[in-house]
């Protein structure tokens, strides 16, 4: 499968990319948005990644060698983004990328149970050097209460049957631990009203995203990543930030609204880019892109 990256010349419009500018990826997944950057500015550029999935950066530097392209990488999670010029060794950025949408080769390689279309172990974490006291969706799974796991699947996944499912999963794993992706699929798809099994997204898309949120802390890495990634932004540069779906989109749109009402940032798009009817057609996944940019003055 091979991974679209969303919104590509929206971003590269709304950055304004210069000559001399230090570019930086908070998230450089399969290194798409990277790659178009280097294609558009070559060594005009200075080129910089940070992604938590060691995966990610291990397929940017080979895509990007391919290229030709000179490229400082990194594994480090966005919530550390300050951390990022001295570990790159690159001055202050003054254009950052926060691609919050996950990437293809993240479902389809690595075993890690992100797909319930796959049958793989319950662990939902980008981590690929787990220690003991790390959650897992394992744990989550079967190892939270049921009150604990709706207000998981409600508040993150904005799941409405978010009861429903809980109980399910409590009374399923009495019997037995859930221990695969495909089994957590099944319960939740059996254990919700047969309409909503045949909707317009599988019945467990909501409730796999939660539970991935909720292991990877993904809401509060977010809100640390783009206030200390302003912080390090150089005067004149511009974030932009990619959001897949609501609790992500109003996380950045409070943010940037903050800075703008105390005169530190001015807002490049009021509204949200979203993708066209063309990119919508040609990659589905795009449809639920917004794409918000912000000037740090």
């Amino acid at each position: 499968m091979t991974h679209e990256s969303v919104l590509l010349k929206e971003i590269i419009d709304g950055l304004s990319l210069e000559d001399g500018d230090i570019y930086l990826d908070a998230t450089v997944g399969s290194g798409g948005h990277m790659e178009e950057v280097w294609r558009k500015k070559k060594d005009r550029v200075v080129l910089a990644g940070i992604d938590a999935d060691e995966m990610s950066v291990t397929i940017t530097r080979e895509k990007l060698g391919l290229s030709g392209a000179k490229v400082k990488l990194s594994v480090l999670n966005f919530r550390n983004i300050d951390k990022a010029p001295d570990i790159l060794d690159i001055k202050n950025p003054t254009k950052i990328l926060f691609d919050l949408g996950w990437s293809s080769d993240q479902f389809s390689e690595g075993e890690r149970g992100f797909s319930f279309q796959k049958d793989e172990p319950l662990l939902m974490t980008f981590k690929n050097d787990l220690k003991e006291d790390d959650t897992t969706a394992y744990d989550v799974v079967n190892k939270w209460s049921e009150e604990n796991l709706a207000a998981v699947l409600y508040g993150y996944g904005e799941e409405r049957y978010s009861r429903r499912i809980a109980k399910a999963i409590t009374e399923k794993r009495m019997e037995k631990p859930i221990e695969t992706s495909k089994e957590l699929a099944e319960i939740v798809k059996n254990s919700v009203p047969i309409f909503y099994r045949f909707g317009r997204i599988h019945p467990a898309t909501r409730s796999f995203q939660a539970i991935r949120i909720a292991v990877n802390d993904e809401l509060h890495a977010l809100e640390e990543g783009i206030q200390k990634g302003f912080q390090i932004l150089e005067k004149g540069g511009r974030i932009a930030v990619i959001s897949f779906h609501s609790l992500e989109d109003r996380i950045v749109k409070n943010f940037f609204k903050s800075q703008a009402l105390e005169n530190k940032g001015e807002l490049i798009n009021k509204k949200p880019i979203t993708p066209s009817d063309e990119e919508i057609n040609k990659n589905p996944r795009s449809r639920s892109a917004k794409l918000r940019i912000i000037k740090k003055i």
